[in-house]
C-alpha cells in the first residue's frame, strides 16, 4: 500500500471508488441540465469539477449532496446505492458538503453554529433527557471539545462566543467546513470554497483543506480559481453542456482544445 504521507495533494491513496454516478440525468421539462453524467471518485482523492458558467456543474453537485433526485441514473456512495435519499440520509452514509455561499445562523454563536453539525445525539430524543440524562450530559460536553477542536484548526477559537454575523466572508467559509466535520464524513464535496476568500484566508483554507485529504477524507470540489484546482487536485473533470467534456490532470486539461473551446469560445 502507498504511504499516504508520501503522496502528493490530492493524489488517491487507494483504487477503491468512495463516490459512483452512473449515468446520471437531470431534466427540467425539455432542458437536460445534466445529460447522462458518470463521475467516479476513489478513496483519498481530491478532485474538480470544473466547467464554463451553465455547464451543469452545481445541478450535479446537488445531484451528488442529495439535494435533487436525478430523473434517470443512480448515485453510489461505497456499495450503497443511494439516489433515492436525500441529503440528510446523505450525512449519515458520511458525505458532508459545503456552498458556494454560506448562510450561519447569524444570531447564533460561532461555537453554537459549529454544534449544530452533530449527529445522532442522544438528547435529540425528548424522552432520553430524562430516562438517560447522564448519557445526554456527557454526550454534549463530548460534542463540545470536538467543535472548540475544530473552531482551533481553522484558528477560529478566538470568536466562539461572538455572533455568526460578525464574520468575514472567509471566516464563513472557515465556520462552514468546521460545521460540516462534526459529522465525521468520509467524503467532502466543496462548493466554490475559494470565491470571496480574501489572499491571507484564503492561503489558510488551502492548507486545512490539504491537510484534511492528508488525513483521508475524499474531497470533490467546484471551483474555478484554476491555480487553486492545480495546486490541489490530481484530476479535473470537466462539463459543459451538462455533459461530461473531458477529464484529465489539471495540467492535460489546461491545454485541451475541447476545453480551451468551451471557455473561450469564438475568442479561440
Amino acid at each position: 500500500m502507498t504511504d499516504p504521507e508520501n503522496l502528493a495533494p490530492g493524489a488517491a491513496v487507494e483504487g477503491e471508488a468512495a463516490l459512483r454516478a452512473i449515468g446520471v440525468t437531470k431534466a427540467f421539462e425539455a432542458l437536460r441540465a445534466v445529460d447522462d453524467m458518470s463521475l467516479t471518485l476513489r478513496r483519498g482523492e481530491m478532485v474538480a469539477l470544473i466547467g464554463p458558467n451553465g455547464a451543469g456543474k452545481t445541478t450535479m453537485f446537488n445531484l451528488v449532496a442529495g439535494s435533487m433526485r436525478p430523473t434517470s441514473g443512480r448515485i453510489v456512495f461505497g456499495s450503497s446505492d443511494v439516489t433515492g435519499e436525500g441529503a440528510v440520509s446523505r450525512i449519515r452514509h458520511g458525505v458532508g458538503r459545503t456552498f458556494q455561499i454560506p448562510r450561519p445562523f447569524a444570531e447564533m454563536s460561532v461555537l453554537e453554529n459549529v454544534l449544530v453539525g452533530a449527529q445522532r445525539q442522544t438528547g435529540e430524543r425528548l424522552w432520553m433527557n430524562f430516562l438517560s440524562p447522564r448519557r445526554v450530559a456527557a454526550e454534549e460536553r463530548a460534542a463540545i471539545d470536538k467543535a472548540r477542536g475544530l473552531l482551533e484548526l481553522m484558528t477560529l477559537s478566538h470568536l466562539e462566543f461572538e455572533p455568526a454575523r460578525i464574520l468575514s466572508g472567509g471566516q464563513r467559509k472557515l465556520l462552514e467546513l468546521a460545521r460540516v466535520l462534526m459529522a465525521d464524513p468520509e467524503v467532502l464535496l466543496l462548493d466554490e470554497p475559494a470565491a470571496g476568500v480574501n489572499p491571507a484566508l484564503l492561503e489558510l483554507l488551502i492548507d486545512r483543506i490539504v491537510a484534511l485529504n492528508g488525513a483521508g477524507k475524499t474531497i470533490l470540489l467546484i471551483e474555478h480559481n484554476m491555480d487553486m484546482v492545480a495546486r490541489l487536485c490530481s484530476r479535473a473533470v470537466v462539463m459543459a453542456a451538462g455533459r461530461l467534456l473531458a477529464e484529465g490532470t489539471p495540467a492535460e486539461i489546461a491545454i485541451h482544445p475541447a476545453v480551451v473551446s468551451a471557455y473561450l469560445g469564438d475568442a479561440v
